[in-house]
This record gives structure tokens, sequence and C-alpha cells, in this order.
């Protein structure tokens, strides 16, 4: 839910008249030959949390406003950690039901951030809370968190084959701050687990020129061909975009360079 803006227009490199030269397990080598362009990923700009609450004050029935409402109030008015369960922690439980699921992790990361949820309250919800409630606080990061703070629950998202978790996981503040090599290996784990690579935030900055990223995706296809089963049409979207260009690097982003 970050507030940026990703490259939409990765260039293709090394175009010829013929087309792109095909790179993957199938091509014999020295026998390349003209591969059919993919669509290329991307994900519509992310909300800002003014935007989150303009949605649901539009779309919530009166009721579910009115517990909004008073859900955000009341964490404003006691913010951070208070004994063993925060009021707000309470709320974020309820929002399911008070909302409905269309609308409950929109709720939960404006309570998230009404109540000023730092790095320890942030962790404190993600391992003690459900998977919806550990969903809302990773899509809380890019709003709340400014450095690298939150990998660690980055991280454990990943580990997971909860595919809704996965997608919250490869957001903007994954686009950030995880490092190139975890990063690739959450690529990976999108296609092993069938999470459409539109999830992945900033995929086509991020891929753009990754040779080692192309590596990984050539040996997973040749091991799925090897295995008689067929290769995701997501890994060749996403070995194109890693023959792009790499794009200007953003300079208005509100939480510094991206790593």
């Amino acid at each position: 839910m970050d507030r940026s803006t990703a490259d939409q227009g990765a260039t293709d490199q090394g175009a010829n008249s013929q087309g792109p030269t095909d790179r993957s397990p199938e091509a014999a080598p020295g026998n390349a030959r003209p591969r059919t362009p993919h669509p290329t990923p991307h994900t519509a700009p992310t909300p800002s949390l003014t935007d989150l609450r303009h949605h649901l004050t539009t779309h919530l029935d009166p009721a579910a406003r009115t517990w909004l409402d008073h859900a955000l109030d009341e964490a404003a008015a006691h913010p951070g950690i208070h004994g063993p369960i925060s009021v707000w922690e309470l709320r974020l439980a309820e929002a399911g039901r008070r909302c409905g699921a269309t609308h409950a992790d929109a709720a939960r990361v404006l309570i998230l951030d009404a109540a000023c949820a730092g790095i320890d309250a942030l962790t404190r919800v993600y391992f003690q809370g459900t998977a919806d409630e550990r969903r809302a606080v990773l899509h809380a990061l890019p709003h709340l968190v400014p450095g690298p703070d939150a990998l660690p629950l980055v991280e454990d998202a990943l580990r997971t084959n909860d595919t809704r978790l996965l997608s919250a996981a490869v957001g903007p503040y994954t686009a950030r701050h995880l490092t190139a090599h975890a990063w690739r290996h959450a690529v990976l784990k999108c296609l092993f687990t069938g999470v459409p690579v539109d999830h992945v935030a900033d995929l086509p900055r991020r891929a753009a020129g990754d040779g080692e990223l192309a590596r990984m995706l050539g040996d997973y296809a040749a091991e799925r061909t090897a295995a008689g089963r067929t290769v995701p049409e997501d890994l060749h979207r996403v070995l194109d975009l890693t023959e792009s260009i790499t794009p200007a690097p953003v300079t208005d982003h509100p939480h510094g360079k991206e790593s």
C-alpha cells in the first residue's frame, strides 16, 4: 500500500527484426528462435490511507461506518500497546464481522494507523493474530514502517503456503526493502504456489536486467519440463522482464531510496 508510482513501461533489450531471442530451456543452444512477447505484469497504484477511508465511508452501510468511526477514535485515544491486549486489537478481531470480508483489510489497516502501531505492536498483532490480522499487518507496513525493521514479518509470511498471506507479503514494503536474493526467492515462491505475479509490487523495475533471476527461472522451468509438467505462463512473463532495460530510479519516493 505504497503511494509511490512503479514504472509501467520496461523496454525490451536486444530486440531485432525477428523479435526477442528465446532463452527458455526448450530452445536448443545455437538455435535461437523468436519468442512471443508476454504482457508486462503490473499492479494498480496502491491507495493511500485517505483513499481507503474515503472508500470505506462510501461503501460501508451506516452501522458499519458508525462502528469504524468509533474504532478509529478509540484507537487514536489509546495508541500503542497497553497490557496483554489493547482495545484497538479487539477491534481488529471484530473488523471482519462488522465491516464484512470485502472491507475488513482496509478497516484493519486504518485501525493500525490510528493506533500509531509501531514495530513492537505490529509484531505482536502479526504473531498473535489470525491469518486475516497478519495480512492486514503486511498491508499496513508501507504506511507505518519507514525502514527495514519489519522484514522479519515479511520473511515469516514468505515461508508459508497461504496464498492470501503471500500476496500481501510481496507488496510495496517488500519491493522497497527485501534483499535481491530474498526477493528472487519470493518471486519463485509465487510461481510455486500459484500467486499471480501481478501481486508482486514493482516487479518490472526489480526484475529488469536481473540475470540471476533469469537463471533461477530457467532452472525451475527445466525441472518442470523434465518432470512432464507445464511451465506457468507467469514464468515467461517475468523472464521477459529480466531482459528489459532498468528504468531511471524514482526520485520522489516518500521513504527514501529503494533497496
